[in-house]
């Protein structure tokens, strides 16, 4: 299997990026970690492993990125407009930076949006924000709202809202989106929400799901046993919906 480490600086994030492509050609994935993961979670967890056979038969070519979330909506010192700044400041990164990169690579028309856990709500996000770039997103044990308080789960923006918040929650935004363009695109792409029936944020997952459905929007949401939040149940699920 080819596998490219590359780390780059990014005028965006004014900082050094790393990232690793698996894969030599087919869709493109962007795969954006966990929480506490970065750009090599996703091997760790055996998850190219679990797809290895997609991979080397050239279906798939996967891209996994790092994440910035102690600058952003982890970075407790920092006021809450700044930490969703940064976020909108990660997101330009992606947008402008990697995948002009992946596109550079693999000339693929399909780009598959995925992500775990915290890295499920970036898959998500963005993929909404952008439908026209994408032609799947595959979101494993997302949270699409960060201001809910669920479990020991807090609201990462302390009470703070503003357009930025509103226009970055995908469970917010969408109901009022009305833009024909936008609307048909996300009604062109291949959606999948993958969740443990145990999981706290399974409503949340179930409110985008409905959401989604009045907006006559196809999708799948697909719930599993249990808790289903783990790399254990992470890597039986990129064979079945990836």
């Amino acid at each position: 299997m080819n596998r490219e480490y590359h780390k780059m600086w990014s005028d965006k994030l004014q900082r050094d990026m790393e990232l690793l492509v698996f894969g030599h050609a087919g869709a493109k994935v962007l795969v954006f970690p966990t929480r506490d993961g970065r750009f090599d979670e996703y091997e760790k967890l055996g998850m190219v492993k679990a797809l290895q056979h997609k991979i080397d038969q050239g279906w798939l070519q996967l891209y996994c990125i790092d994440a910035v979330y102690a600058e952003s909506f982890y970075c407790w010192w920092a006021h809450p407009s700044g930490r969703i700044r940064r976020h909108i400041t990660f997101e330009e990164y992606v947008l402008e930076e990697v995948i002009p990169f992946m596109d550079s690579k693999n000339p693929h028309e399909c780009i598959i949006s995925h992500g775990l856990s915290l890295g499920a709500f970036h898959a998500a996000t963005i993929a909404f924000r952008h439908p026209q770039l994408f032609k799947k997103m595959v979101a494993f044990s997302g949270r699409y709202d960060l201001t809910l308080n669920v479990e020991c789960f807090n609201d990462l923006l302390d009470g703070f809202y503003n357009d930025d918040v509103y226009f970055h929650t995908p469970s917010h935004f969408l109901p009022n989106l009305e833009c024909s363009n936008l609307l048909s695109k996300l009604k062109e792409m291949d959606i999948i929400l993958v969740i443990g029936n145990e999981d706290p944020f399974l409503q949340n997952n179930q409110e985008l799901s409905s959401i989604l459905t009045k907006k006559g929007i196809p999708h799948q949401l697909i719930l599993w046993n249990e808790r289903a939040h783990s790399g254990y149940y992470w890597r039986r699920m990129a064979p079945l919906y990836i």
